[in-house]
This record gives C-alpha cells, sequence and structure tokens, in this order.
C-alpha cells in the first residue's frame, strides 16, 4: 500500500493515577503507584480530511534516569518534557509527511534537545514512541486497516535509505521483511518475579490485598499456569543464588523457558561473571540454568558498553535493554559480545521493527539464529498501552513478552465501568471479568492476540479506543 502523507494538527495528553496492589522492586527502586500518560494526536491530510488516534503508557519512575537524587515526580517531568518537547517538534513541521518521516526527521534534534538539558536519551525517545504510536493509529483508522496491514504493507513508508539512522541497513530489503511478518494469534506471558515479591506463604506480605487475586509466585503458578518466567537480579550473588534457589523450587516443574534481569545492578563483566560462576555451578538451580535462555542488562548502562563481553557471551546469552538508549546502540553491543535487545514500546515501535530487521540481516548472514529480540515490558496496564504493545509484538513473530502489569496492578480498576466494558466487548478473549474488574485473561501461561491482529487502527478498533478521556485529567 502507498504510504500517506499528512500533518500532525494536534496533541493532547492526560493522566490517569495507577496504584500497585503490590509492590514492585527492580534494582534499587520500589514502585507502589505512578501515572499513566494517554496521548490523542489528530492528523490532517492534503484533501483536509482528519483523523484521531491515541496511545497510553506508564510513567515509570528510576528506570529511564536512575539517578537517586531525582524525587519520583522529577523523574515524571522528565518524561512530561519528553512529550511536550515532541509535540511542539511534531506539530512545527511545515510539510506533509509520511508516519515514519515525522519521526526519522525529528529524531536528532529531539535527542540533541534532551541531552542539553542533561537528560538521558532513554528519556529523549519517550515523548516520540508514545506521538509516533498515536499518530500510526490515526493513519490506520483513517485507512481502515489493523496494524499487522499497516506494517506489513509499509503504510508508514519506511525508508531506511537516506534517512541516516540506521546506515548498516542500507542494503536491507526491509520492504520484503515488513511483508513477510505474519502476525500471531496467542503469545506466551512471561512472568516477572520482582525483588519484593513473595515467593510462597512463608514469606507472603502481611498486607498483601485480600482482592481474590495471587499475591506470591505460587499462587500466581496457580491461577494463570505459568510457563514463561523473568527473575530479576539485585546485583549480590549471595543474595541472588539463595532467592533464585527458592525460585526454583517454585517453578521447576512448571518452567519452559527463564530469562534473568540484572537492570543494572551488576558493576562490570567481572562481577556479573562472578555470579555466572555461582549460578552455573549451584546444583539445586541445575534445571532452571538449563531452562534459562539469556540475561538482560547484567551491567549497569555507563559501563555495559565499555568492554567486550564475548566471553560471557559464549556462556549465557546477553541482552541489552537500558543500554539500547539509542538507535545504534545494538549495534555497538553486538560488537562487543551482545546478542539481544528488547522491544519496549516505551522507546518506541520503529526502533523495535529496526533492531528486529538487524537480527534478519546478521542471521542471514551467519546462517543461524543468533541474533534475536525479546519483548520486555513489564508495566503495560490492561487497556490502550498493553494492547498497542502486544500488536507489535505479535507482528514481530515473538513467541513469548515480558507481561506483569496485571499482577502488581488491579486490572482496569481504575477506570470507570463503561470503559472496562468497552474494552471487554472489543477484546473479548483479551480481557474477562474477574475479581470485581476487567483484566487480562492468562490461561495455560498464554494470551489471546486473535481481536489484535483485526481491529482497525494500532489495536484502538475505532477512534478513542473507548477510553474515558474525560474522567482523567489535562495537565499539559
Amino acid at each position: 500500500m502507498d504510504a500517506i502523507r499528512f500533518h500532525v494538527e494536534e496533541i493532547r495528553f492526560a493522566e490517569r493515577n495507577v496504584a500497585l496492589r503490590l509492590p514492585f522492586r527492580f534494582g534499587a527502586a520500589t514502585v507502589t503507584a505512578c501515572p499513566q500518560v494517554y496521548v490523542k494526536a489528530r492528523i490532517r491530510f492534503a484533501d483536509g480530511r482528519t483523523a484521531e488516534g491515541c496511545a497510553a503508557e506508564m510513567m515509570v519512575p528510576k528506570w529511564f534516569d536512575k539517578n537517586p537524587a531525582l524525587t519520583n515526580e522529577q523523574n515524571f517531568e522528565q518524561l512530561r518534557f519528553a512529550l511536550r518537547d515532541a509535540r511542539e517538534a511534531y506539530t512545527a513541521e511545515p510539510d506533509a509527511q509520511t508516519a515514519w518521516t515525522h519521526f526519522a526527521s525529528n529524531y536528532a534534534a529531539l535527542q540533541g534537545r534532551a541531552k542539553a538539558k542533561g537528560l538521558q536519551p532513554l528519556v529523549a525517545s519517550y515523548g516520540p514512541a508514545l506521538i509516533d504510536r498515536a499518530v500510526l493509529d490515526a493513519l490506520c483508522l483513517h485507512s481502515g486497516v489493523s496494524f499487522g496491514a499497516a506494517m506489513s504493507g509499509n503504510l508508514a513508508g519506511i525508508d531506511i535509505v537516506g534517512s541516516g539512522l540506521a546506515d548498516d541497513l542500507a542494503g536491507f530489503d526491509m520492504p520484503g521483511f515488513l511483508a513477510r511478518q505474519s502476525p500471531r494469534t496467542h503469545i506466551a506471558a512471561r512472568h516477572t518475579v520482582g525483588l519484593a515479591d513473595a515467593i510462597d506463604d512463608k514469606d507472603a506480605l502481611p498486607d498483601a490485598p485480600a482482592d481474590g487475586l495471587p499475591a506470591t509466585l505460587a499462587a500466581a503458578v496457580r491461577r494463570y499456569g505459568l510457563t514463561h518466567f523473568k527473575l530479576k537480579l539485585c546485583g549480590d550473588t549471595a543474595q541472588d543464588i539463595e532467592r533464585l534457589e527458592r525460585i526454583a523450587g517454585v517453578i521447576d516443574g512448571h518452567a519452559h523457558l527463564v530469562t534473568l534481569d540484572g537492570n543494572e545492578q551488576y558493576a562490570d563483566a567481572d562481577a556479573f561473571g562472578a555470579f555466572l560462576d555461582r549460578m552455573l555451578s549451584t546444583p539445586a538451580l541445575h534445571t532452571l540454568v538449563q531452562k534459562t535462555v539469556f540475561v538482560e542488562q547484567p551491567i549497569r548502562r555507563d559501563a555495559a558498553l565499555q568492554r567486550d563481553v564475548s566471553a560471557l557471551g559464549k556462556r549465557i546469552a546477553l541482552l541489552i535493554d537500558e543500554s539500547d538508549s539509542t538507535l545504534d546502540a545494538f549495534v555497538q553491543a553486538r560488537a562487543l559480545g551482545y546478542t539481544g535487545v528488547s522491544s519496549k514500546s516505551c522507546k518506541g515501535f520503529y526502533k523495535s521493527i529496526v533492531n528486529a530487521a538487524r537480527c534478519a540481516q546478521w542471521n542471514a548472514a551467519g546462517g543461524t539464529a543468533r541474533y534475536f529480540l525479546s519483548g520486555e515490558d513489564l508495566t503495560m496496564q490492561a487497556g490502550l498501552g498493553v494492547q498497542q504493545d502486544l500488536a507489535l509484538v505479535a507482528w514481530l513473530g515473538l513467541s513469548h513478552v515480558e507481561r506483569n502489569g496485571h499482577h502488581y496492578v488491579n486490572g482496569l480498576a481504575a477506570a470507570p465501568g463503561a470503559e472496562q466494558q468497552a474494552l471487554l466487548r472489543a477484546h473479548p478473549g483479551l480481557y474477562e471479568l474477574s475479581d470485581g474488574a476487567v483484566r487480562l485473561a492468562i490461561r495455560e501461561g498464554r494470551l489471546s492476540l486473535s481481536s489484535l491482529a483485526t481491529a482497525p487502527g494500532f489495536a484502538t478498533g475505532k477512534p478513542g479506543a473507548g477510553i474515558s478521556w474525560d474522567a482523567m485529567r489535562s495537565v499539559y
């Protein structure tokens, strides 16, 4: 299909507070509540017609910028700046552009302005990541096509040549790669075990909510039939080994696949190597080790790409997440021995597609499946955010995705009843009504994605996606 050019006429933001039913700890941070931002974009075509699209994302503190001197509210303000800056850039474009060129033509300037303010590249990516989704949703709704159909037909007009954003793909057949993708109809939910999570009833939190939902890992395994797991590491080898032994006692009979997440907690490759030695030689972890397919971002971001980790990478595959801060980061990481990279909606869906193309190109050249993309987005909440992320990873062909927002948040309980029911009607296989709220329906450890494959728009189904916009606060 032909790429359509348009102007971005207006972008609005609104927020809804989300309270966690259980505290979530990753690295040194523990989160109990944070805002979820919603974006609405109106685009205008050459004939004067307009279309609206939307997107949503949690504003998680202490991930984009882990500076302990910053308060959570300062972290939120960083992300709000990124949203406002991207809005100004996209709406100021003098000429009609494709969805891709709206992104590509603003990428360097947005990164530059964020850097001048002392902001991390991951912060700078947050604004365009949401706006690009809202803009594409509007374009898909205008064209009457689903996200998968739009991407496979390159409705966005992705054109690597001449963009200067991924010169390593200059000879790659991007249209052919896009056309070959076929969305999955089911995906395994990879359950994250946070550092504050109760493993079983022995350490169940005394103030755990009596809401009928699982409050321990063991209870979650029973309720959802979980088979895929992501285990957080704290960076202290002795503590990590002891905790992994306890987790193994719960999941060894259920796990088909395990990943580990260091969340930048190891100072350098030597420190992580010491942990790896212990893990691989601990008898009680033998089954867990056999199921573990990669370790995500074990080394802090300021050191992760400073030295070669090929020796570690030969022992276990290594994936970058926080270090995947710019469009060329995976290329740098590959040269140092990393073989995996995360797909994360808060970093931008175009980045996921570019990195997936790199994996395809590198694997074809080597005749192996060594390089890989993995879905790593814990915080996505039931509703628009999770729908768009699932549509992306399904189209990319991933067989599992980190999906655990439902464990820490009580489904769509924060949304008005009408919004909950609208989403349930639109996606009856993806959601269920249980324990007083509409929530993700995880059965035998998997999510049904059939409705996302056919829904017009970027997994929205209709303008506004059934969201109760008047029940949120418009703040900027």
